[in-house]
């Protein structure tokens, strides 16, 4: 089965920079999972998973603006020390999670203090170019509970509580 909308796909993934430093993989861990043709992944990655099938394995290098962004040099934001999770201290360069009402995002200290953090809304990844390695473990189609929440479930995929 080749990978198309509404199809649910799991992969193994490895994240590399321009000068080959891996900076994220899964491996040793399951499978990622996400529903294709539901912006759930970066659309590079996605457009180059489209019409790949179980067992592939393939590497795709995105430009900047088709992996995480640019950076823009305004989006720099002082906001309330509680309102940053990931640890009890914060230090410069130290990545942090934000709840914004389009959800979790995340955010790079620039300069803590005690009750206002000075923090880099641009993804700690934005101006990069970046290297995927992907391997396609599973295609399926997605169930129609899948389709209406826009989401994989069970295995690497969106868990409900």
């Amino acid at each position: 089965m080749q990978i198309s909308d509404n199809t649910v796909v799991q992969f193994n993934y490895t994240l590399k920079d321009q000068e080959g430093n891996v900076l994220e993989s899964n491996s040793g861990h399951d499978p990622m999972a996400y529903l294709h043709g539901h912006s759930n992944m970066l659309s590079g990655v996605e457009k180059a998973l489209t019409g790949k099938t179980k067992g592939e394995s393939f590497s795709v290098t995105l430009a900047a603006e088709e992996a995480y962004g640019e950076r823009k040099e305004d989006a720099i934001q002082r906001i309330p020390a509680k309102h940053l999770q990931g640890a009890k201290v914060w230090k410069p360069g130290m990545v942090a999670v934000v709840n914004t009402e389009q959800g979790q995002r995340q955010v790079t200290v620039v300069k803590p203090g005690k009750f206002m953090i000075t923090v880099d809304l641009n993804h700690p990844l934005a101006g990069r170019t970046l290297t995927f390695d992907l391997e396609v473990v599973d295609v399926r189609e997605a169930t129609s509970e899948e389709v209406a929440h826009g989401h994989a479930h069970g295995v690497g995929g969106h868990h409900h509580h």
